[in-house]
């Protein structure tokens, strides 16, 4: 997904380079970007289903969905829908380079993640062994840059075994829905047992902050729609106002988050349905990288 301001820093160049990355809407133009910054990175392959999420800002009128609405199953995404694109910067995406020499805003992260002298600087060597690991995990395009999803993978790698070895999220004799903002990782657990997941997550952009807190499951709805954007929000399960868990038809994998909600893909969305019922507890905590 191309945040606007990007879409238009970007149009013109995309023009001129007649590469394949999609332009966004036209408005007034921010100020510049921080060099070095997210802001300045743009996907590295074309995805047509880019538009921002859905989301719904406001709590939505609760009703009891029946028996017919609930056997309607969502549609199912997009081929290629779900795919890790790492948002590279744009001179690389244009000229479509093989091994970039450019920093990563997560240099310093990944090469301590593996285990790469750690200085803040692409080298030779840490192209080679981040585009490495990129070919591994199926990031595209594996180029060496250590950029967001390259570092979110990672994360998601470290929690897998043990979400909660820094015991953040609160262990109860019941089930508890973990939302970890600072990590973008969600799971589910009973007392010390995981049940679901964790599984990688998109939470609330800068001004639309996902909530903090504690909170429950108050509503759940497998075909809403959202009523101020008229898009699908598969398997919502609303804990927070009109903050829910729920699914959506494009990459969770971006450098704007949502608009509030925890963003899932549809299959972790689909099997966190049928793990968390009404009044089931949710902890919130963290903060989402630049939001």
């Amino acid at each position: 997904m191309i945040s606007r301001h990007i879409a238009r820093r970007g149009v013109t160049a995309l023009l001129v380079a007649a590469t394949v990355l999609p332009a966004g809407t036209a408005s007034a133009a921010p100020p510049p970007p921080a060099p070095g910054s997210e802001a300045d990175l743009v996907p590295g392959e074309y995805q047509p289903w880019q538009i921002d999420s859905p989301d719904q800002a406001l709590a939505p009128q609760v009703y009891e969905p029946s028996a017919q609405e609930d056997a309607v199953e969502p549609a199912q995404a997009a081929p290629g829908a779900y795919d890790l694109v790492e948002y590279v910067p744009l001179a690389d995406a244009v000229a479509r380079v093989s091994c970039t020499t450019s920093r990563g805003p997560y240099q310093r992260q990944v090469e301590r993640w593996l285990k790469l002298k750690v200085d803040g600087k692409q080298s030779k060597a840490d192209c080679r062994a981040i585009r490495a690991f990129q070919v591994k995990h199926k990031i595209k395009p594996a180029i060496g840059f250590a950029g967001p999803v390259t570092w979110s993978r990672m994360q998601y790698l470290s929690a897998k075994k043990n979400p909660n070895a820094a015991r953040k999220c609160r262990v109860r004799t019941y089930r508890v829905a973990c939302v970890d903002l600072d990590r973008q990782i969600t799971w589910v657990q009973k007392g010390e047992k995981v049940v679901f997941g964790p599984v990688p997550m998109r939470s609330g952009r800068a001004g639309y902050k996902t909530r903090t807190g504690w909170f429950k499951v108050y509503w759940k709805h497998k075909n809403h729609v959202s009523t101020l954007y008229h898009q699908p929000m598969p398997y919502a399960q609303f804990f927070s106002g009109g903050q829910a868990f729920h699914a959506v038809y494009g990459s969770i994998f971006t450098t704007v988050g949502s608009m509030g909600c925890v963003n899932l893909r549809l299959g972790d969305a689909r099997k966190l349905w049928g793990v968390l019922k009404k009044g089931d507890r949710v902890h919130v905590w963290g903060r989402r990288p630049g939001a």
